[in-house]
């Protein structure tokens, strides 16, 4: 037997047992749910009360009688990239998703502002806690957990850093907004540039000198907090996933429970939305029943 098929065979073989010992995405990444006719899978269109306007919202329910496991999902800014994907792949494995867009952003009334994000996602737990509209929504306020990509991820981290009664909370490419507030004003002004389409009230200098304010909702705050609840941190190769590191280091060394997986892709995942999907899909499963 030659020695180039010997080594051709041996190639092959660990070529096999590589695709073998891949692990297989969730089946909800790639699976439908059965049909229920009495209780389908729908989607509803939400006007959630916050800060004296309505902001809009949707809610992707799963198939079934319910309550299901709830997502309150929040994306970033300005929040071109908003995930619809991954909330679809979460209803599909039986939770029901909240999304919505910050008002002043994306056509939701009222004007743009990063301490109104944080009240606005506020309000938005709010409303699925609020027993007449979680059971409309079939979601279940005692299994609710908090994710948001880039800036939502530090919307996020502020949030469920001060709420004890979620079921944990998932940072995907986060930015820690908190830190703009001790970068040089033209890095701010930069930022807010680069980031203001369909955010309404605001210009870039006022987005600026609203940054310069938020020193004190920084990942660093918010650790105590998350070290108290299952933490899903998610990098990229976006610069950003020092600033999380650092959370994740500060969590666990306060005893925290924190997963962390960090993807060679961009900020917006855009080579990896099944990785993330599977990544995210997998930890929720990982959560208590």
């Amino acid at each position: 037997m030659s020695r180039l098929f010997l080594a051709a065979a041996a190639a092959f073989a660990l070529a096999a047992s590589a695709a073998v010992a891949a692990p297989l995405p969730p089946a909800a990444v790639f699976t439908d749910p059965p049909a229920d006719a009495a209780h389908p899978a729908h989607m509803e269109v939400l006007h959630i009360p916050s800060g004296g306007v309505k902001i809009n919202g949707v809610a992707y329910m799963p198939p079934g009688a319910g309550p299901h496991p709830t997502v309150v999902l929040l994306h970033g800014l300005p929040g071109n990239e908003k995930n619809l994907d991954l909330a679809q792949a979460m209803r599909r494995g039986g939770w029901t998703v909240v999304t919505f867009n910050y008002r002043g952003s994306w056509g939701s009334p009222g004007t743009f502002s990063f301490n109104g994000n944080l009240a606005d996602a506020k309000a938005v737990l709010a409303y699925v806690r609020d027993p007449a509209n979680a059971a409309r929504l079939g979601a279940d306020p005692r299994r609710l957990v908090i994710m948001g990509h880039s800036m939502g991820g530090w919307v996020t981290s502020q949030v469920a850093g001060s709420d004890p009664d979620l079921l944990g909370a998932a940072l995907i490419s986060a930015a820690d907004m908190g830190r703009l507030a001790a970068a040089p004003a033209d890095n701010r002004l930069e930022t807010a540039r680069d980031n203001m389409e369909s955010l309404a009230g605001v210009t870039a200098d006022s987005m600026a000198q609203e940054m310069a304010t938020l020193g004190g909702y920084s990942f660093a705050a918010a650790a105590p907090g998350l070290s108290k609840k299952p933490l899903l941190v998610l990098t990229s190769d976006d610069g950003l996933a020092p600033m999380a590191e650092a959370l994740v280091m500060d969590v666990k060394q306060r005893g925290g429970r924190v997963r962390v997986v960090h993807v060679a892709t961009d900020h917006a995942w855009s080579t990896a939305r099944v990785r993330l999907e599977s990544e995210v899909l997998t930890w929720l499963d990982s959560l208590p029943k």
